[in-house]
């Protein structure tokens, strides 16, 4: 296995040092906390188990989906926010569980190890069913289900264009285990409309988040052209050159996660130089020993949250760097969609304007 490496800014012993961070953090149980002593969610979980596979950390990655499934609740889902005694926030995030696709198809990818994929087959099945019955007429998946059941009142647009992401790898991994699902495929299609037109009322008003900005594109729904004009068009809110992605519009923080994230979004679209720029900015947020601050506030350096540094943007780097290397057998997982099934294109559910 190629260990990812752009060579003038990231060596792959860069890369293995900064994923070992993540390793040191990680519990002896297999969660991966943002920080020492800090929560975990499913999400940055397995973004983070991702990153240690892709490093040949595969004992620590394989170790971090064994916590995943001892975890999952018998709905399929996961609560959102855990601590090392507990769970720390009970609701259930439609993105946060369906992820586990994403990290799933990603380490078939890397690995070629169908003794995980059929013993994960289940996980992914059961997640996939359980973000699914969040889905309105409409096409986008609520944010959650409280404790009890109960479904929130409204979709984040970030939040459904990952999904389309993970739910293109369960459909993938559903493939792949002869085991087909046209209602996820239909599902899929309706979603990704909804993440590509976004009527009125679909979603929750987050426009200040950069992450509102660019996943539509990174997580599929938006191709071609129109991916290249709809990253075009609010470049001048959220990117400050030389410095990296403001996580919100109007802050100049820039955080190395969105920047890496954006990254990879313009390496979808074949953009590799802006890419590249990108990655490069979130130089000054790594540390001597490998670590990534989370961010940094301009033009005074000042970082924030204070000195923190984060295995979530740990992994971020590492999978952007793979991304944009095609180093290793898993690296086009988020720059060519071509090697995931197709999104269908279908009919509106219901009229956009209802």
């Amino acid at each position: 296995m190629s260990l990812p490496e752009l060579p003038g800014l990231l060596t792959a012993d860069d890369l293995v040092l900064t994923a070992g961070t993540i390793a040191e953090w990680q519990l002896p149980n297999g969660m991966i906390p943002w920080f020492p002593g800090g929560h975990a969610d499913p999400w940055n979980h397995v973004e983070a188990t991702m990153a240690l596979a892709v490093t040949g950390h595969l004992d620590e990655a394989e170790a971090a989906y064994r916590w995943l499934v001892e975890r999952q609740h018998p709905s399929g889902a996961w609560h959102r926010f855990y601590l090392a005694d507990g769970i720390e926030d009970p609701k259930f995030d439609g993105n946060v569980i369906a992820y586990v696709a994403t990290g799933v198809w990603h380490h078939w990818l890397l690995t070629g190890d169908r003794g995980f994929l059929e013993s994960m087959w289940s996980v992914v099945e059961r997640a996939i069913d359980f973000v699914l019955d969040l889905q309105t007429p409409r096409g986008e998946v609520l944010w959650a289900r409280h404790a009890d059941g109960t479904p929130w009142s409204f979709a984040l647009l970030t939040g459904s264009a990952s999904i389309c992401h993970s739910l293109r790898c369960g459909v993938a991994v559903a493939e792949e285990m002869g085991h087909e699902r046209p209602d996820w495929e239909l599902s899929l299609g309706h979603l990704a409309h909804v993440v590509r037109t976004r009527p009125e009322g679909a979603f929750a008003p987050k426009d200040r988040w950069a992450m509102d900005w660019y996943y539509p594109v990174l997580g599929g729904a938006i191709t071609g052209a129109d991916a290249r004009r709809h990253l075009a068009d609010r470049r001048h809110e959220f990117v400050m050159e030389g410095r990296g992605v403001r996580c919100v519009s109007d802050k100049d923080w820039a955080t190395a996660a969105e920047t890496s994230e954006c990254a990879i979004a313009h390496q979808l679209v074949g953009d590799h130089e802006t890419a590249m720029d990108l990655l490069a900015t979130t130089t000054p947020m790594r540390r001597q020993d490998g670590r990534y601050l989370t961010g940094i506030v301009y033009p005074d350096l000042v970082t924030f949250p204070d000195n923190e540094c984060s295995t979530y943007t740990a992994a971020a780097v590492v999978l952007a760097s793979d991304a944009l290397s095609s180093s290793s057998p898993a690296s086009g997982i988020f720059v060519d969609h071509s090697t995931l099934p197709d999104i269908i294109d279908v009919e509106p559910l219901v009229h956009e304007t209802d």
